[in-house]
């Protein structure tokens, strides 16, 4: 028996070869991508907006992310005037190393790829990059409610609701090989007030505006 799966704020499972195609998944699962592999130069372009005079900037990420995404986000940081150092992080134990490689690099603020390492360990990277004074940016808004700056991604809320919604469908009969991936398409901005106060930053106006949750 082949038991039907639905996947909530996957990834991008056509590049993972879970399903053959986002219109057509083909096989036995169907679900919600998160879309967040796609954030990377979205979170680079928030950080320096928020920071306009930084000029060195970390991307710390697992081996994968940073060798899928280091070319994409060369080629946005050049586009503002910033120069990266991509530091890889491979487990917990690595991350005081990691955070020590890009105070070493200068980094004037940091960008935190998308993986389950930052992920479950939300507390400890806000709480390092605190430490180092390096105001960082992630997708998820658990980020910040745990001391970090700021977040950028999908509303985890309404992708839930929509992954519920399919799973009604598979119960009801559908086939996850007929039920087309859905993509997130609504994001939210999240910025600790507190945490810029404590790093000394001021979030410029154009940027605080357009927040969607302010914790202060």
């Amino acid at each position: 028996m082949t038991i039907p799966i639905v996947v909530l704020s996957a990834g991008d499972l056509v590049d993972a070869g879970l399903v053959s195609s986002l219109a057509r998944p083909g096989g036995n699962i169907t679900g919600v991508s998160g879309r967040v592999e796609e954030l990377n130069e979205k979170l680079l372009e928030l950080l320096k907006e928020s920071m306009p005079s930084a000029s060195r900037v970390a991307v710390l990420g697992g081996a994968i992310a940073v060798g899928l995404h280091r070319k994409g986000m060369e080629i946005a940081a050049r586009s503002l005037g910033v120069r990266l150092a991509f530091v890889e992080v491979t487990s917990l134990k690595d991350l005081d190393a990691a955070f020590e490689t890009a105070a070493k690099a200068r980094a004037e603020g940091l960008v935190l790829l998308a993986t389950p390492l930052f992920a479950f360990n939300e507390m400890q990277v806000a709480k390092l990059a605190l430490q180092r004074r390096l105001p960082a940016i992630f997708w998820r808004s658990g980020f910040p409610e745990a001391g970090g700056l700021m977040a950028y991604g999908p509303d985890r809320a309404y992708m839930w609701r929509r992954g519920g919604a399919l799973l009604g469908r598979v119960l009801k009969g559908a086939r996850p090989a007929d039920l087309p991936v859905e993509q997130a398409d609504r994001f939210r901005l999240v910025i600790n007030l507190k945490t810029a106060k404590a790093l000394g930053l001021t979030i410029p106006p154009s940027v605080l505006g357009r927040a969607d949750l302010v914790i202060q």
